[in-house]
C-alpha cells in the first residue's frame, strides 16, 4: 500500500472454528490440523489434585475407608471412588493432561469411566477411543 491508496474502514478476518458445549462452558474448537497452544483445562487438574490427595489420606490411614473420607469430605461415596481413579492414570498421561497437552475432547467424565489398570493398557485405550494422545 502507498499513502495515495485509502485504507478501508472494516476489514473481515475469517477464522474457521466451532462453539461446543464442555462441562458446561462454551469453547472454541479449531478444525483439525490447526496450530493449538497449549491449554490446561482447570477441572481435570482440579480433580487429578483431589484424587491424590484423597489416595494420601486413605493411604496414610487417617480415614479406614472411602465412606469415612467421603463423609468427612461432604461428597457421595461414588463420586469421591470414580475420581479417585484418577490418582492410578500413568504418569505420562497425568503430566500430559498438568502440561496441558492432553486432546480437546478428553473430559473428566471419560477418565471417571472404568480403565484398565495396566499403563499400557491405559494408554491404549485412551488414544484408540480417540480420547487422547499417546503422550510416551
Amino acid at each position: 500500500m502507498s499513502r495515495a491508496t485509502p485504507i478501508p474502514e472494516t476489514v473481515t478476518l475469517h477464522v474457521p472454528f466451532r462453539i461446543v458445549k464442555r462441562g458446561g462452558r462454551k469453547e472454541m474448537q479449531l478444525p483439525d490440523g490447526a496450530m493449538l497452544s497449549r491449554r490446561t483445562d482447570n477441572t481435570l487438574v482440579k480433580a487429578l489434585a483431589r484424587a491424590f490427595r484423597w489416595k494420601r489420606m486413605l493411604d496414610s490411614g487417617d480415614f479406614a475407608t472411602i465412606a469415612d473420607l467421603a463423609e468427612h469430605e461432604r461428597i457421595a461415596a461414588p463420586y469421591l471412588t470414580r475420581t479417585l481413579r484418577l490418582a492410578f492414570l500413568a504418569p505420562d498421561l497425568v503430566e500430559a493432561i498438568l502440561d496441558g497437552r492432553q486432546p480437546s475432547n478428553l473430559s473428566l467424565e471419560m477418565l471417571r469411566k472404568p480403565l484398565p489398570t495396566g499403563w499400557s493398557e491405559q494408554r491404549e485405550v485412551l488414544s484408540s477411543d480417540g480420547h487422547c494422545d499417546n503422550p510416551k
